[in-house]
């Protein structure tokens, strides 16, 4: 056979068909175009530019809150007590983590001081969500550790957590916020919504690993909270919780509160409590340890209102300061008690009564008294009302009102039994007296935080001059001698009252209670102190609580810069007013 030739194996393609192939590629490319003009051009086009346009923001544009600044809390002064700083928060996606391997499990963990173990069963738990937080409250360094990890997922927010200079010291007023920064207890509480600002929004573009790519805009501004100005002179609230916090230790006692008021304007300058707690560091603090007793706690004032009975009787004409009451034999019968003196005191007047705290001569004067006007007297003074500070769980205090008073119950409540008041209620009835009558609204915040209230003449301000100068016998020579300060005249009273047990008042348990006020001339401070069921050999009013008010004070008058006057005898003062009420009359 002869040779076959290349051309007859291989033959050429048809014009046609290279034509038909050259088309068909031109209108697929024709296709790909016009389908693209139809998404990114024609706008009119169904799921066209627009649609994907909203598709992508949908997955990458994101709208993030921007934390509100809570507003600062100061006192008086200005000195802070408590303030929002910055932190980071860690938060996670879940479903982003999901596929997390075992090695970085047990790096981010550890980075986040957690068991590996605990880490990814809070993982599980939250696998379909897509967010659970991961370490609240952190650092910018503390936080940046773990983020400079690079594990896919995990992402910071920035928030604010609240700090209190002052710690335990005013712990209790002040309150706390929960992880949030929201106010839970005390002036944080009350003040809330003052306190908290509004939080703004941002629009932020994130990639498809939860990333911020960019920020877009701020959508809204956050509004910081306004701030606290407090009538807390922390100068004077330093001195009243170191001292309480002394005889709370010394005597043994479960608990112990001290308010201080400012005479002239109602003003709470120190209101300190024990035990107490930090309020930066809350891991095992007990409720008990958080309560604000000087506002929140009831008791039975016991003899401190006896000058409260002795001023009702005063107010009657029938009696005078030099008015005597027959105290022989050291003791009175009273249908359901004996009630008795520690010596038979014979005949005393009114001041002497004060002086000794005699309970028969109190006695006496109260069944003499129509009990409702005694009654009226002590709500006239403030007790039995809330004094209307705002602070949560303020104590209203128990002031009976009967149709009928059996004698005993008229004995009892004419020195501090059966009735029963809050440290601060006790103080203002005793700013009060200092106030020659007039009784002030009792504030913890300054003018421009509150609405002041209208000052009220409520006694006689001859008869509580006279009050006062009994007042200050029991410094002189009565059970308060503890509670003098050198170079200042001092009027208080002091009280040592029987709690109540499971079977009635324990003969064995006590509350030490005194109250006062100084300089007696021109007074500028009142104050109470507390020292709750003391437990050592020492118990009477006079010997535990009034120790803490002369330390306080001799410190406070110095602070206050209140210069020392030469001190004439309260029996001298005394005489001097009678004198002038008898010239005047």
């Amino acid at each position: 056979m002869g040779a076959v030739k290349k051309k007859d194996i291989q033959p050429g393609i048809a014009r046609w068909r290279f034509a038909l192939v050259a088309v068909l590629l031109c209108l697929l490319a024709l296709t790909l175009v016009f389908h693209l003009a139809k998404l990114q051009v024609v706008p009119a086009a169904e799921r066209g530019y627009r649609f994907l346009q909203d598709q992508g923001r949908a997955r990458t544009l994101r709208t993030e809150e921007i934390a509100a600044y809570r507003g600062s809390i100061v006192d008086r002064n200005g000195e802070l007590l408590a303030v929002s700083t910055p932190v980071h928060s860690l938060w996670a996606n879940p479903k982003l983590l999901s596929e997390i391997s075992d090695a970085n499990l047990v790096r981010l963990a550890r980075a986040l001081d957690l068991p590996s173990s605990k880490l990814g069963s809070r993982l599980k738990k939250y696998r379909n969500k897509e967010f659970m937080y991961l370490r609240r409250h952190l650092s910018p360094e503390e936080a940046e550790k773990v983020l400079d990890l690079g594990i896919t997922g995990v992402f910071s927010k920035k928030e604010y957590r609240r700090f209190y200079p002052a710690g335990e010291v005013v712990a209790q007023l002040l309150g706390f916020t929960n992880i949030d920064d929201r106010g839970q207890e005390g002036m944080e509480l009350a003040y809330d919504d003052w306190l908290s600002g509004q939080p703004g929004s941002r629009q932020v573009i994130k990639d498809l690993k939860g990333r911020t790519v960019r920020d877009l805009a701020i959508r809204q501004e956050a509004q910081p909270g306004r701030d606290l100005r407090l009538s807390i002179d922390m100068r004077l609230q330093y001195l009243a919780y170191r001292e309480l916090k002394r005889a709370v230790s010394e005597n043994g006692a479960a608990s112990g509160f001290m308010v201080i008021l400012d005479t002239h304007s109602g003003d709470v300058l120190a209101m300190a409590n024990q035990p107490s707690f930090n309020p930066n560091d809350r891991k095992g603090v007990k409720s008990a340890a958080m309560r604000n007793r000087a506002l929140i706690d009831q008791f039975e004032p016991g003899s401190t209102v006896k000058p409260l009975t002795v001023l009702a009787a005063l107010e009657t004409g029938r009696y005078t300061p030099r008015t005597e009451i027959n105290t022989s034999p050291g003791y009175i019968r009273v249908p359901g008690k004996t009630l008795v003196d520690p010596v038979n005191y014979g005949k005393i007047d009114l001041t002497k009564i004060i002086t000794k705290s005699s309970q028969v001569g109190i006695t006496k004067i109260a069944l003499d008294l129509e009990p409702n006007s005694l009654r009226g007297l002590f709500y006239r003074l403030g007790l039995g009302e809330a004094v209307g500070s705002g602070f949560p769980g303020e104590a209203q205090g128990i002031l009976p009102s009967r149709s009928r008073w059996h004698p005993i119950e008229r004995a009892n409540f004419a020195f501090g039994y059966g009735l029963t008041v809050n440290a601060v209620q006790l103080a203002q009835a005793y700013s009060v007296l200092a106030n020659e009558g007039v009784k002030r609204p009792v504030s913890l915040v300054l003018s421009g935080d509150k609405v002041p209230g209208e000052p009220e003449q409520v006694i006689e301000q001859s008869l509580a001059g006279q009050v006062t100068a009994m007042l200050e016998t029991v410094i002189s020579r009565g059970t308060g001698r503890l509670a003098a300060v050198e170079g200042y005249r001092v009027a208080g009273k002091t009280g040592t009252v029987h709690k109540v047990g499971s079977s009635g008042y324990a003969d064995n348990r006590y509350r030490s209670v005194f109250a006062g006020f100084i300089p007696a001339d021109n007074p500028r401070l009142a104050a109470v102190v507390v020292i709750d069921d003391p437990s050592h050999a020492k118990y009477y009013g006079g010997e535990v609580a009034a120790p803490v008010f002369g330390s306080v004070m001799t410190g406070a008058m110095r602070l206050l810069q209140v210069p020392p006057e030469k001190i004439e005898s309260a029996e001298g003062q005394l005489a001097a007013q009678l004198s002038e009420r008898g010239s005047k009359s």
